[in-house]
């Protein structure tokens, strides 16, 4: 059986309907690729506490825990490694979302994200974003 990865993801949704995605950066894993930002839960982190970190670290936003919301979760088996990955939405937050590790970013309405290669993990989220919006 293969390790397990617990991720977390973020939709961003701004005051237009849009959804907040970036581009993985070259050197990493399925470089090139378009995703909802978000990472690595930490041994010890909370899946929240988690996102929070990484919505800072990648997009210089703050966001309180009361800001996120469950949606839905990927569960997606790569050859080594099956990955676990809740989505959240988060409608606010502090800050202006700039790319902070020199990734792409794009916001676009739910029914484009299908235009934007994604992970195969990511692929299953859309139409619930779409529902959503």
């Amino acid at each position: 059986m293969p390790n397990l990865l617990l991720v977390v993801a973020c939709a961003l949704i701004d005051e237009d309907g849009r959804i907040l995605i970036a581009q993985r950066p070259e050197g990493k894993a399925l470089a090139g690729m378009w995703e909802f930002p978000g990472g690595k839960v930490e041994p010890g982190e909370r899946p929240e506490d988690s996102l929070i970190r990484e919505l800072s670290e990648e997009l210089a936003i703050t966001v309180k825990k009361e800001c996120l919301a469950p949606l839905t979760f990927a569960s997606h088996a790569y050859d080594d490694f099956h990955l676990l990955m809740p989505l959240y939405v988060c409608r606010r937050w502090q800050g202006f979302v700039q790319g902070r590790e020199g990734q792409a970013l794009k916001w676009v309405r739910p029914k484009a994200l299908r235009d934007y290669p994604m992970p195969p993990a990511d692929e299953p989220l859309i139409p619930h974003l779409i529902d959503l919006l």
